[in-house]
C-alpha cells in the first residue's frame, strides 16, 4: 500500500488499517476472531490453514458473506507443493505487511521462517487486541495476566469470579476459550479482563508500546520443563513466559516456592511504582499472600501485601475448606495467585471469599469419579506434563498411577524421584512408553509396572488400563490417571482420554455392582 505508515502507528480503531495486507495463520477460534476483526478494520486479509474441515469451510463462508472480498481463504491440499502454509506470498506477488498468528504455530514452521526472512512482523491476537483497545465509547479494561506451566485455567476462572463478586464487569479470556479480540470488541466493554496466556501467545506478543494499555498486574504461577520442542530450548521457554511481566504498572505476582518466577520479576522492565508480590502455601511474610493455620487446625488464606499496616496485620481472604473437600496444595496456590491479582485490582476481601466459596472444580483436573472398596478413582487427564502430574500424585499418600502418552521431549527423572515413595503400582499406556519406563527402572525400581499394549483404539487401551489398575489397587489407595504426557498418540484430545477413563471406571463399577 503506497505511503503505508510504519506498524508502530497502527493503533486504535481509527488507525490507518485500511488496505493493510495481513496474513492470518490458522483458522480455529482465534483465527476466526482475528480475521473478522481485521476485515472490520478494512484490511486486505488472507487466511491460511493446513486443514480444510467442514467447520472451517462453513466459517469461511460466514465471514465472506459479511465482509465480501476483504477476505480470502487458502486451505490445505493433499499435494505438498500446494501447501498454503509453506509460503507467505498470497497477495498477488506481494508479501503481507503483517502476520497475525494463532497459538501453536512454531517459529521453525516454513511460514514463520519465511516471515522472518522477509522481515514481516508476526503478532499474536493478544498483540492485535492491545493495539486496538476497547471500541470507541466503551470502557477501557484493566488487563490482569496469568501464565505458568500448570494451573492457568483454574486461576483465571477464580480471578473472574472474584472480580464479578466485587461488582466488576469482567471476563476470562485468552487461552481459556474466548479470544481476547472478542472481549475487546464487546460494545459495552469490561472493567477488567482476566487473561490466560500460553507461552505460544507470549512468544508473538511484544512489550506494550506507547499506544497500548500496560497491564495492571501479571502472575507466573509456576515453571517446569514443557514445550521445549516448540521453543527450541528451556531457555527459550522461560524467556517467553517472562514476557508477561513487561510493562506491568501495579503488581508482579510470583510464586515464592518457585525461584524461577522471582527471577523473572527481578529481570522485568516494569513501570515505576510496580511492586513484587509473592504467594506461598506456607506462612506469608510482608508483601506476600499465604496460609496461616489456626489453633483448631483451620487453614486460613491471608493477605499481607495489599493493606497499609502489612507489617503487623493480615487480612483474611477465606479458608482452605471454602474450596471444597479435596483441596490439593496446588489448588491453594492457584487461589492465592488469583486473590493477589484481584487484590491488585482493588477487590475487597469479602468478594475474594465469596468466589472461593462458590468454586467448582473443573472437569478432568483431579476429578474424583468413583469410590468403592475404599479405593478412590481420580481423573487428572489434564496433567499433560511432569509438573502437573507431580502436583496431582502428591495429593495422595498411596497411588496406583496410570501414566504415559505422547512425550513432548521432557525428562521424567525428577517426577519419578519426587513421587516414588507414594507409588504402589504403575500402569503404562501410550504407543511409546520407553522414556517413562526407563525413568521408573532407574529411580523407582521397587515399584511394579504393568504395560498396556499400544494401539490406536484409545477406548480399548483405557479399558485395559483400568482393569489392570483394579487388580492392583488396595483399600486406602487412589487410582490416579495423571499421564504426564500429551494424548494425541491414542486419543483425539486430553478430554477424550479423560472421558474414556471415566467410562471405563463406570463400566468397572457396574460390573462390580457399585454405583459410580
Amino acid at each position: 500500500m503506497s505511503g503505508q505508515p510504519t506498524l508502530a502507528h497502527l493503533h486504535g480503531w481509527d488507525g490507518p488499517w485500511e488496505g493493510l495486507r495481513v496474513l492470518v495463520t490458522g483458522f480455529g477460534v482465534t483465527g476466526f476472531s482475528a480475521a473478522d476483526t481485521l476485515a472490520e478494520l478494512g484490511c486486505q486479509v488472507v487466511v491460511v490453514d493446513a486443514a480444510a474441515t467442514a467447520k472451517k469451510q462453513d466459517d469461511a463462508a460466514t465471514l465472506t458473506t459479511v465482509w465480501g472480498d476483504r477476505l480470502s481463504f487458502r486451505f490445505g491440499s493433499t499435494d505438498p507443493a500446494e501447501d498454503p502454509t509453506a509460503t507467505i506470498n498470497h497477495f498477488d506477488g506481494q508479501n503481507p505487511e503483517l502476520i497475525v498468528t494463532s497459538p501453536g504455530w512454531r517459529p521453525d514452521s516454513p511460514i514463520m521462517l519465511a516471515a522472518a526472512s522477509a522481515g514481516v512482523p508476526v503478532w499474536s491476537e493478544v498483540q492485535l487486541a492491545r493495539r486496538l483497545g476497547a471500541r470507541p465509547g466503551a470502557r477501557q479494561p484493566d488487563w490482569l495476566l496469568i501464565t505458568g506451566t500448570n494451573g492457568k485455567t483454574t486461576t483465571v476462572t477464580l480471578l473472574e469470579a472474584m472480580l464479578t463478586a466485587a461488582g466488576r464487569r469482567a471476563v476470562a479470556c485468552g487461552n481459556i476459550g474466548m479470544p481476547v479480540l472478542d472481549a475487546i470488541r464487546d460494545p459495552e466493554g469490561f472493567d477488567a479482563l482476566a487473561v490466560e496466556l500460553s507461552s505460544f501467545q507470549l512468544h508473538y506478543t511484544e512489550p506494550p508500546g506507547q499506544y497500548e494499555a500496560n497491564p495492571l498486574a501479571a502472575a507466573v504461577l509456576n515453571i517446569a520443563e514443557d514445550h521445549v520442542d516448540w521453543h527450541g530450548s528451556l531457555k527459550g521457554y522461560l524467556a517467553d513466559k517472562a514476557r508477561i511481566y513487561e510493562g506491568v504498572r501495579s503488581a508482579c505476582i510470583y510464586n515464592a516456592e518457585d525461584p524461577v518466577t522471582e527471577q523473572m520479576v527481578a529481570g522485568a522492565e516494569v513501570l515505576e511504582g510496580a511492586r513484587a508480590v509473592a504467594f506461598t502455601t506456607g506462612s506469608p511474610d510482608v508483601s506476600m499472600l499465604g496460609v496461616v493455620r489456626t489453633e483448631d487446625g483451620e487453614d486460613v488464606l491471608v493477605d499481607r501485601a495489599f493493606l497499609d499496616n502489612r507489617r503487623h496485620q493480615a487480612l483474611e481472604l477465606g479458608t482452605r475448606s471454602d474450596l471444597g473437600q479435596l483441596v490439593p496444595k496446588h489448588l491453594v496456590a492457584n487461589a492465592l495467585a488469583a486473590a493477589a491479582l484481584a487484590r491488585a485490582a482493588g477487590v475487597p476481601p469479602e468478594a475474594v471469599q465469596q468466589a472461593l466459596g462458590s468454586y467448582q472444580p473443573a472437569e478432568h483436573r483431579i476429578q474424583p469419579v468413583a469410590q468403592a472398596e475404599d479405593v478412590l478413582w481420580v481423573n487428572d487427564t489434564k496433567a499433560t506434563n511432569p509438573h502437573a502430574a507431580a502436583a496431582s500424585l502428591s495429593s495422595f499418600s498411596e497411588v496406583v498411577w496410570i501414566a504415559g502418552g505422547l512425550s513432548k521431549g521432557v525428562d521424567y527423572s525428577e517426577l519419578v524421584q519426587q513421587v516414588a515413595p507414594r507409588l504402589r503400582h504403575v500402569v503404562l499406556i501410550g504407543t511409546d512408553a520407553s522414556q517413562l519406563r526407563s525413568s521408573l527402572e532407574r529411580h523407582a525400581p521397587q515399584v511394579p509396572v504393568t504395560e498396556v499394549p499400544g494401539g490406536d483404539d484409545g477406548v480399548a487401551v483405557m479399558r485395559s488400563a483400568v482393569a489392570a489398575a483394579d487388580t492392583q489397587a488396595q483399600p486406602g489407595q487412589a487410582v490416579v490417571l495423571a499421564p504426564a504426557a500429551a494424548s494425541m498418540d491414542q486419543f483425539a484430545s486430553y478430554i477424550a482420554r479423560g472421558e474414556a477413563f471415566i467410562e471405563a471406571v463406570a463400566e468397572l463399577m457396574r460390573r462390580k455392582g457399585f454405583n459410580s
